[in-house]
């Protein structure tokens, strides 16, 4: 094959559309990465005669499973598993479980390919997978939570190992799912390994897991802003989320000198112009994580604040922002309304927080753009450390996590910054492409050197 033969992006998507009818979000992620590695690859070969594109674009394997559980009321319910394993061509298979009303087949497939580069970036040996359920937590009891828990890793255990497909958590799964799931797995198999990471500390957990993706998103925005000679101190900040990531981001922005403005849930956000300190993210930990209660009830707790009920917080003026809810929650318009609005820079906490028209403003403004699959990779990237200390049966101390998690966000930041330095139109750096290159690379090398498999 020559490389005047080869497919052009648009050929390379009809049939990526072709063979995925319907699957908007993995097509979105597929395309968006797809763009950037095109261009990269033109004159590459090897890579065009191996198919290599087309081949990660294909996940490994898809598993699709009924879950059945009793209720409290003796109903019997039927909820659908997946697990999506991706490629693992630099290490076993490994990404979070999703347990949410709106789990499908294509959104799986998304986080798992976007999960393939995540991992790649690390520098970690590990592939990418994704899984979960379309079952909701949400007004659950612990014991209901925990008969699906057990029944979904009934059917999910034969198809995971420490060495083959190691899952974590995601939104609607911690450490309570992960405890159930994992002592079922135990159960079932005899074998007390680390098949799950997100455990809790007492069987095989890693201190700093928890804050990991919030820190990290927030480490990788320092970093970019230190290209420029600047850094978070002084920063106002927009956050989008009130889960795990987005108030672990809120809390380390307070911890370099930020000053955090808004938080959000899926009913609105929260804009407290005297900012957000210790007290008052502790406060709303609580509530979303313990009490289970409304964000909105924040107004009545501290004075000064506001409910915005049904709208984003994207129009609230800020220096940065760091979207940590979920997919697609930022289109264009959003996107516009923070750069007249004067931001600078974005971290994405969340996984394609951010939809295509969104991204392509923040390029054509030429601000600091991170993508989530490089600078929301603290959580795997602990995760993987955790990995690394069930294996070696031991645990490291949480200076030695804090200082692996900052040096593994340098480090994905630099090799960001190598590919993608000097591509934006105004000489900025395209942290989406670079990260999209760098990613691809690492894992395209790996499934050259092992032939057609």
């Amino acid at each position: 094959m020559s490389v005047s033969d080869h497919v052009d992006l648009e050929q390379f998507m009809v049939g990526v559309e072709k063979r995925n009818p319907g699957e908007t979000e993995f097509i979105q992620a597929v395309r968006e990465v797809s763009e950037d590695v095109f261009e990269y690859i033109a004159d590459k070969e090897k890579y065009h005669q191996h198919q290599i594109l087309r081949r990660i674009a294909e996940p490994d394997r898809i598993v699709s499973f009924r879950v059945c559980w009793e209720d409290d009321n003796g109903n019997i319910r039927v909820q659908r598993g997946y697990r999506v394993q991706n490629n693992n061509a630099i290490g076993p298979y490994k990404g979070g479980l999703r347990f949410h009303q709106s789990v499908n087949q294509s959104i799986l497939k998304f986080l798992a390919f976007e999960q393939t580069f995540k991992n790649s970036l690390t520098g970690l040996p590990m592939g990418g997978g994704k899984g979960g359920s379309n079952f909701n937590p949400k007004g659950k009891s612990d014991n209901e939570i925990m008969r699906f828990c057990q029944s979904f890793m009934t059917e999910l255990y034969r198809h995971v190992g420490e060495d083959t497909d190691v899952p974590a958590g995601d939104i609607g799964v911690g450490a309570r799912e992960i405890g159930y799931m994992f002592g079922q797995y135990k159960r079932i198999t005899n074998r007390f390994t680390g098949v799950l990471t997100g455990k809790g500390l007492e069987y095989g957990g890693s201190l700093v897991r928890t804050e990991a993706t919030g820190y990290g998103a927030v480490y990788f925005m320092q970093n970019m802003l230190e290209t420029q000679g600047d850094s978070i101190e002084g920063k106002t900040a927009v956050i989008s989320g009130s889960g795990n990531v987005a108030t672990h981001a809120a809390e380390k922005v307070v911890q370099l000198g930020g000053k955090v403005l808004t938080l959000s849930d899926s009913k609105g956000y929260l804009h407290d112009p005297a900012g957000m300190d210790q007290d008052k993210i502790d406060w709303i930990k609580n509530q979303k994580g313990v009490v289970r209660g409304s964000l909105a009830d924040y107004t009545a707790a501290f004075a000064g604040s506001s409910w915005h009920e049904g709208e984003t917080p994207w129009g609230v003026a800020c220096d940065i922002a760091l979207p940590c809810a979920t997919q697609n929650e930022m289109d264009q318009a959003g996107a516009e309304l923070l750069v007249a609005n004067g931001c600078i820079a974005v971290s994405e906490g969340a996984n394609m927080p951010v939809n295509l028209d969104g991204v392509k403003v923040f390029k054509a403004a030429g601000i600091l753009y991170a993508p989530g699959k490089a600078s929301n990779a603290g959580g795997v990237a602990v995760s993987g450390l955790e990995m690394s200390q069930n294996s070696g049966r031991v645990s490291w101390s949480e200076e030695q996590l804090q200082d692996h998690l900052r040096s593994i966000m340098k480090e994905i930041h630099d090799t960001c910054a190598t590919y993608g330095a000097g591509r934006l139109p105004n000489g900025g750096c395209d942290y989406v492409k670079g990260a999209n290159i760098a990613g691809f690379v690492k894992v395209a090398d790996a499934m050259l050197a092992f032939g057609v498999v």
